[in-house]
């Protein structure tokens, strides 16, 4: 009968690398802005002044991206070392670089293909691929020629001239549109190049700034070349056009012989920049912001402070988190959030600013600039009907923070077959303005439509005809503009029908 023992015997070692399968499995919580960033950061650290995403296109289908720089490069004997999964590095004080797995967890989230070309300045130009393959053996890299290295690294990428510098090239990416309609591509590369100016803006924006790094997106047809340029504008969460009295405010607590600073901004009223608007919404971007190195990590949320709240949005606190006060935050390998430990929020409760404010004072005083200033608002703007059926839910929503609300049933606008060629239908007993179907395709451009679509020409109609459902009273006036918008829109469907069946 065995009985416990302290000590488990071995006799020998066996070497157990990983199934390469597991290369399949990195980077699964990146989406293509996050990912992107992962690469940005590498050139970042490489010195790069210059870097360029770019899409490939082949006709009408997009079949690769690439990012490019004007950094340091890679040394031929390094090279290696920066293709390993988990490969380390010396990292200095002011790299982004944290976990040895960016570039490669960060490309294969996106891509079944990665390559690496580099120069450093005096070296000739080297080049690797990994491949996500589950029928090779082991963790076999391609080594890429030199002369295609050199040809690619010596493309008009239209950098400014260096000795040095680094392709990042994906193929077989995932999430590429796989239609042939010119225009799904088009509307893709549109939405796609938004939201990376916009990721990328904010999360770079003091690099972009302090640094003058300059980042830019284009799009190149192989048989035409490189397209309009895009660049990456900085958006800084924190720059409001003026400053209430006494804020921003920096709290201050000492952890374990560290500092912690809090530095408390409160935005004077809602606006329409950028920089208050930013992506994923004013609300959802309440609360706290790390940065380390100067790149944002996390933008929004209140980790345990408070809870979320339509009348925090005008507070956001900016912390650095460069020395990792005391082993208290942990950052996510893809570098896009970061979590607040245990004792974080009872540090904060401690946090002081030199006047005394706490973190209490501050919420409570975000909260009262924010009622101030909708007051100010709203006692300016008419109130409306709230939307209703029909209305796409970012438009409902908009509506209802921008304007004051009538405790009124809501004006819904829907569609429905007429038996005239009228484009509109006053119903006031349902409180609907309807739309003639027969024109709906012509709208939507043959695309498929839903019960939320066309919002663009559902808001215009709310702004334009909503006041002739309120209330009771239904004069000469209101009838006279009716039969204005009716003319007139009318005219217009029957124009943009009439065009587009001439395409069709």
């Amino acid at each position: 009968m065995s009985v416990w023992s302290q000590e488990v015997p071995t006799e020998g070692a066996v070497e157990l690398p990983p199934d390469p399968r597991a290369m399949n499995a990195l980077g699964r919580n990146h989406s293509l802005e996050t990912a992107l960033a992962d690469l940005v950061d590498n050139s970042i650290d490489a010195g790069a002044t210059d870097i360029l995403v770019r899409f490939v296109q082949r006709g009408t289908r997009l079949v690769g991206l690439y990012v490019v720089d004007n950094g340091r490069g890679i040394e031929p004997e390094r090279i290696d070392a920066a293709m390993t999964v988990g490969g380390q590095r010396r990292y200095t004080s002011e790299d982004l670089g944290h976990f040895g797995l960016g570039l490669k967890a960060a490309s294969f989230s996106q891509a079944a293909s990665l390559t690496v070309l580099s120069r450093a300045a005096g070296h000739k130009a080297v080049g690797r691929r990994w491949q996500l393959n589950a029928s090779r053996h082991g963790f076999a890299c391609d080594i890429v020629p030199g002369t295609f290295a050199a040809a690619e690294l010596d493309r008009n990428w239209q950098l400014p001239a260096s000795a040095s510098g680094t392709v990042v090239r994906w193929d077989q990416v995932n999430g590429l549109p796989s239609s042939d309609d010119p225009d799904q591509v088009d509307e893709f590369l549109s939405r796609t190049i938004s939201h990376l100016q916009g990721h990328l803006g904010l999360t770079f924006h003091r690099i972009i700034a302090g640094r003058g790094v300059r980042i830019v997106i284009d799009v190149e047809d192989i048989h035409l070349g490189a397209g309009v340029r895009h660049r990456v504008a900085p958006i800084d969460p924190f720059a409001y056009p003026d400053t209430l009295p006494g804020w921003p405010k920096d709290l201050k607590v000492r952890v374990n012989d560290n500092d912690l600073v809090l530095r408390c901004h409160i935005w004077p009223r809602r606006s329409n920049t950028p920089e208050y608007r930013l992506p994923g919404g004013a609300e959802a971007r309440q609360g706290l912001y790390f940065y380390r190195r100067s790149r944002l990590l996390h933008a929004g949320g209140w980790e345990g402070i408070h809870a979320a709240d339509t009348r925090l949005q005008l507070a956001r606190v900016s912390i650095d988190i460069d020395g990792d006060t005391a082993g208290m935050f942990a950052m996510n390998p893809e570098k896009s959030r970061v979590s607040a430990g245990p004792r974080f929020a009872s540090a904060v409760a401690a946090a002081r600013a030199d006047d005394g404010t706490t973190i209490t004072d501050y919420l409570q005083a975000a909260e009262a600039a924010w009622i101030n200033a909708n007051r100010r608002t709203t006692a300016r703007r008419k109130a409306v009907l709230p939307p209703g059926k029909g209305f796409h839910p970012k438009v409902s929503r908009e509506i209802r923070n921008e304007l004051p609300l009538l405790h009124e049933e809501p004006l819904n606008i829907q569609w429905k077959r007429f038996t005239t060629d009228a484009f509109l239908e006053f119903d006031r007993n349902a409180r609907t303005l309807w739309l003639n179907r027969a024109y709906r395709q012509a709208l939507l451009g043959g695309r498929r439509g839903g019960g939320n679509d066309l919002p663009v020409l559902k808001a215009l109609l709310f702004l334009l005809v909503g006041n002739v459902f309120e209330g009771a009273h239904f004069g000469a006036r209101d009838k006279d503009n009716m039969d204005i918008w009716q003319e007139i829109l009318t005219a217009a469907a029957k124009a943009e029908k009439s065009t587009f069946e001439a395409r069709s």
